[in-house]
């Protein structure tokens, strides 16, 4: 009898988490890795397009050429790769260049879907306490995630951007730790996406969705961790300073365009207007309850005032939308992942003219911006304060039911 009735609440268990029977897997965790494995292999024979910037950088940063070390930086300003993503990049070295780049592309596409997990674990996280369905979270996941790793694997394999990659696994687990309240952790994250690419700065609003009493000490751990990795370069050359003037051209399909501005290359004040206006975004976001739509608001802001088009750069807006649709709220079909996907992707694809292309940037940044700052939503929660928060009380116990559910359903 008490095997019967063990047998029918494992049966029970299975069911409401998706788990395949005497597997450590869930059916949407399955279907997303045959996903990303078709697309991988799909993408791959033309990937690699911007690899040898990583094998050239980390050689020249571990290096004692004159225009190495921590000269890197002042002698190759086009190498705009955080010394994190270099280093990383350092451990394919021992690999020959065309399987050094296999194995780079296959764990980039690995980390998309751990991201795709850490997403879910956040939304359970972020919702606890809300009587959530887990199976419809799942769900919504495995549809959004259909969206994403397309996009994922243009980052990862086609474009082989260790850099952006990085930038954003380590957002996503800044976003993670921030559902755990664990401030520490955030300032980590959000430090080493930063120290991988330094647009990722947009993402630092992060920061103001942990309790106020967190605010100044995970502040101070972020700008300090971010200066470990970059006031080297900047005091062993001041010649360092003139890479944030590197610029690149203004093409015809870019948003710019559709502000009159034709400058040939990057405006002087495009980058700090555009850091500006990602984390002003990210702040209103934050001050409105919906801290979900931070990272989605800084990659808007990228795609709207970079001078360039890189279809990599949809990544970052599709990591925006999964955690707008998984976390920002409730419904069960992730439209803005699609429509992103869509517009931005498709756009590329299909719409023959450079100022058609530049429109429809120009419209999806202002379209979605607007919905998630303005349109009227469920109220959403602010992270639980954590023990390690020392301005913050214990909450009440957790159902141990709904622990275990988050701890290992999605």
């Amino acid at each position: 009898m008490r095997g019967a009735r063990t047998a029918r609440t494992t049966t029970d268990y299975e069911a409401d988490t998706g788990r395949i029977a005497g597997l450590p897997l869930r059916r949407h965790h399955v279907l997303l890795v045959a996903w990303t494995v078709l697309w991988f292999f799909l993408v791959e024979p033309s990937g690699g397009f911007s690899w040898h910037y990583l094998r050239q950088g980390e050689q020249l940063l571990f290096s004692s050429q004159p225009d190495g070390g921590l000269a890197l930086y002042a002698r190759h300003p086009e190498l705009q790769i955080g010394p994190v993503s270099l280093a990383a990049a350092r451990l394919t070295a021992p690999f020959s260049p065309h399987t050094g780049q296999l194995v780079a592309e296959a764990v980039m596409s690995a980390l998309g879907l751990v991201m795709l997990v850490l997403v879910g674990r956040t939304a359970a996280l972020y919702y606890l306490g809300t009587g959530t369905n887990h199976r419809r979270l799942q769900q919504r996941l495995l549809i959004a995630g259909l969206a994403f790793i397309p996009m994922w694997v243009e980052v990862s394999v086609r474009f082989a951007h260790l850099d952006d990659v990085l930038a954003l696994f380590f957002t996503t687990l800044a976003a993670h730790a921030l559902a755990r309240g664990k401030p520490t952790q955030v300032a980590l994250f959000l430090a080493l996406a930063v120290d991988s690419k330094p647009w990722a700065i947009a993402f630092a609003p992060l920061i103001l969705a942990l309790p106020r009493t967190a605010w100044l000490r995970t502040a101070l751990w972020f700008a300090g961790l971010v200066a470990i990795a970059w006031l080297p370069f900047y005091l062993g050359n001041l010649d360092t300073l003139a890479a944030a003037k590197f610029t690149i051209p203004n093409q015809p399909a870019s948003s710019l365009r559709w502000f009159g501005v034709t400058d040939p290359s990057t405006p002087w004040w495009d980058r700090p207007t555009q850091f500006a206006l990602g984390i002003g975004l990210g702040s209103i976001a934050v001050w409105r309850g919906r801290w979900p739509a931070v990272v989605l608001l800084g990659a808007d802001a990228r795609v709207l005032l970079d001078p360039s088009v890189y279809t990599y750069y949809t990544a970052s807006i599709l990591l925006g939308t999964l955690l707008w649709d998984a976390v920002g709220q409730k419904r069960l079909v992730p439209w803005w992942s699609w429509i992103a996907l869509a517009a931005l992707y498709g756009g590329t694809l299909f719409i023959p003219s450079d100022a058609g292309r530049g429109f429809v940037r120009l419209a999806f940044v202002v379209i979605s911006a607007a919905y998630v700052l303005l349109w009227p939503t469920q109220q959403t929660r602010r992270p639980r304060p954590s023990s390690d928060d020392p301005g913050s009380g214990r909450g009440r116990p957790r159902r141990r039911r709904e622990r275990v559910l988050v701890g290992t359903g999605n």
